[in-house]
């Protein structure tokens, strides 16, 4: 599999992983707020991404 992982925070400060490439929008698990979106390549991510992961 291609692609990466990243944690971001969301604007409430909540922290989550999320693959990089992901088909499906992504919501925060604490206030339901867009994370990522998909783009049919790589996501558009709405969150800060505070780190990539390996």
């Amino acid at each position: 599999m291609t692609g990466q992982f990243y944690r971001v925070k969301c604007k409430c400060s909540n922290e989550q992983v999320i693959f990089g490439k992901t088909a499906t929008e992504v919501k925060c698990s604490e206030c339901e707020e867009v994370l990522v979106k998909p783009t049919g390549g790589r996501a558009d991510v709405k969150a800060t991404v505070l780190e990539a992961l390996q």
